[in-house]
């Protein structure tokens, strides 16, 4: 897609939007006289809550499930496939692992996993934010210092908010634009003006911002790649980095929120260590030999089969399976629809028919998965099986068509074969809708009626296991004579060409949370169909996809936010812009069995802050 067919995406996707929200607003029976002149005065409080009330009250002095007693000391390690050429994960440039941010650099409000989404005041001790989220101030920690004892200001803030605003990933780019103004009237407080307040998720995703020192910090090489370290106020500095293969942080002893509620049980080890691996083979012959610590298995047939080793047969290595409430998302093959022979949504749809779920899951995967039909799947937001209501039929009033009657009735669910691995029916079904879209069969390829070319691509993969997956698709595909190659290449390529949209198709996962929202933008918004960088791999550039965006953050009670999730929902399937594969309802995870688990699990996610490491037992006397 070029530059011109995004812009005039976007103008329809504006003036979509516009359609969208007023039928929306008239279907709630409209803003009363008297909400519309509400005052809007400041709220001033310790938290911020995407929709109702956070759940803990001022002065809480831990996170629930963060075990204030958990050990200290020892180190723990982390295992990742690939390897790294920067630092800074917040940039385009480059390959960096989210260690500096995550341990390094500290935000002003800290996400709870215990809640779909609110976060409370970390380097903020006061946020002020009104009714209408149209203002938002934060009060500094005046305790919070950076590691090289400067204090954290407002200044600083600021300067973190315009080299994001200006230099970060799309993501940033676009959410923190809608900021109209931005302001430190004293060194410690700093103040947004939001614009009209519709984009309700800003607040938060203002105060998640890594913050910089300015002082330490290059605002002219901010963009680039480096094995430089950011300056940050968090409780690791970085103690060592062997580019591409080890990056080692070291727990400050004078952090200076050791005992702030939101810390308090959290980052145990004095020291963390990440080993990169080049392949997923590597990786986990690592593990099993203990060359680290933590790993979360995503391989069914690995966990059924793979861990069946003396180091977990004596203990040494601890399995456990663990469920948490967020939705499940997507796990797909993903069509790069800028490819013409992508364009058409009966190509995608007979593509995804080709696909045999039934065989590929008992054959491959021990008939563990379960079968994905929705980005948000295993949840209220999901519309699989669920009619649509009221509320979404009003956002899509603007749209006519564009969903599809029976995924507007909640009655379409993905194909499903009879497991035979050569199911004919599912095969007819394709061949009608590649007729319906131009294709014939030619000498047993199949090709285009009118310009004659064959229907081939090619499958983009970067381990041995979606390279097994990818493989068995096309021999699935080949039997109609689509000619498909499939083809394993290293993290950096792939990386590289992901970020320029130089791929066919590719198997991608978009994981979700309790509360979807900008990021979401990032990953469907026409915007971003054409930006390098984006997140926006399928190229989808829908006026009524735009349009649900902003009704999902524009929405103010959960009725409202649940209903534009699942008109989302409804929007991508109907678009058929992947073939839909699998989820796994628990996570699986493996540990050594030195490593302490809180005995009270979050309820949406697990992050490795929680993790702490039992002291070494003293060395037996001579």
């Amino acid at each position: 897609m070029d530059v011109l067919q995004v812009a005039r995406a976007v103008s329809r996707a504006a003036a979509g939007t516009i359609f969208a929200m007023l039928a929306f607003i008239l279907a709630m029976g409209g803003l009363s006289h008297a909400e519309s002149t509400k005052p809007t005065l400041p709220v001033v409080d310790h938290a911020i809550a995407m929709h109702g009330e956070p759940a803990l009250p001022r002065g809480f002095t831990h996170l629930p499930y963060a075990d204030p007693n958990a050990p200290k000391g020892g180190r723990i390690i982390f295992g990742q496939q690939g390897t790294f050429d920067s630092l800074n994960p917040l940039v385009v440039l480059g390959v960096a692992p989210d260690a500096v941010p995550r341990y390094v650099q500290q935000s002003l409000l800290l996400r709870s996993a215990d809640e779909p989404f609110t976060a409370y005041g970390l380097l903020a001790s006061r946020v002020e934010l009104n009714e209408a989220r149209t203002k938002l101030a934060f009060e500094i920690d005046a305790r919070a210092t950076f590691s090289d004892g400067r204090p954290v200001t407002a200044q600083d803030v600021l300067f973190t908010f315009e080299m994001l605003k200006t230099k970060g990933k799309p993501f940033h780019r676009s959410s923190l634009a809608r900021v109209t103004k931005a302001e430190a009237p004293s060194p410690r407080r700093v103040e947004f003006e939001l614009g009209d307040g519709s984009n309700r998720e800003l607040p938060l995703v203002i105060g998640a911002m890594p913050i910089f020192a300015q002082h330490a910090t290059n605002a002219e090489t901010f963009g680039e790649t480096s094995f430089k370290a950011a300056l940050g106020s968090g409780p690791y500095v970085v103690s060592e980095v062997a580019p591409g293969a080890t990056l080692t942080l070291k727990r400050r002893k004078d952090f200076w929120a050791e005992d702030h509620p939101l810390t308090r049980g959290l980052f145990n080890a004095d020291e963390i260590r990440y080993d990169f691996y080049r392949d997923a083979n590597a990786l986990f012959e690592a593990f099993k030999a203990g060359l680290y610590d933590v790993r979360v298995e995503p391989d069914p047939t690995r966990w059924m089969t793979g861990y069946d080793v003396p180091a977990v047969r004596d203990g040494r290595i601890l399995r456990e399976t663990l469920h948490f409430d967020a939705p499940k998302g997507m796990t797909g093959l993903v069509f790069n629809t800028r490819r013409p022979f992508f364009a058409d949504v009966r190509v995608r749809e007979a593509l995804g028919i080709l696909f045999d779920f039934e065989w590929v899951n008992r054959n491959l995967f021990h008939g563990v998965y379960r079968r994905a039909g929705s980005f948000f799947s295993n949840s209220e937001l999901s519309a699989l099986g669920v009619p649509a209501g009221a509320r979404e039929k009003a956002l899509l009033a603007a749209f006519p068509g564009a969903v599809r009657p029976d995924i507007l009735a909640g009655t379409w669910t993905p194909s499903a074969t009879d497991g035979s691995g050569r199911d004919r029916e599912q095969a007819r079904r394709a061949l009608d809708l590649l007729n319906q879209a131009g294709f014939g069969m030619v000498d047993g390829v199949l090709r285009s009626m009118k310009g004659g070319d064959p229907l081939a691509f090619e499958i983009t993969v970067t381990n041995r296991p979606q390279e097994r997956l990818a493989l068995n698709y096309a021999q699935s595909l080949g039997r109609l004579g689509i000619a498909v190659s499939v083809r394993l290449i290293d993290d950096v390529q792939y990386w590289r060409r992901l970020s320029a949209f130089d791929f066919d198709m590719i198997q991608w996962t978009w994981p979700a949370s309790a509360s979807p929202g900008n990021e979401q933008i990032g990953r469907w918004g026409s915007a971003n169909a054409g930006r390098k960088g984006a997140l926006n791999y399928a190229g989808v550039a829908s006026p009524a996809v735009d349009a649900t965006l902003q009704a999902l953050l524009a929405a103010r009670e959960r009725e409202d936010f649940v209903a534009a999730a699942r008109t989302l929902d409804r929007l991508l399937l109907s678009g058929f812009y992947v073939v839909p594969l699998y989820y796994l309802p628990d996570t699986w995870l493996a540990h050594g069995r030195d490593i302490v688990l809180p005995a009270r699990k979050p309820t949406y996610f697990l992050s490795n802050e929680v993790l702490a490491r039992l002291p070494a037992a003293p060395a037996p006397a001579n």
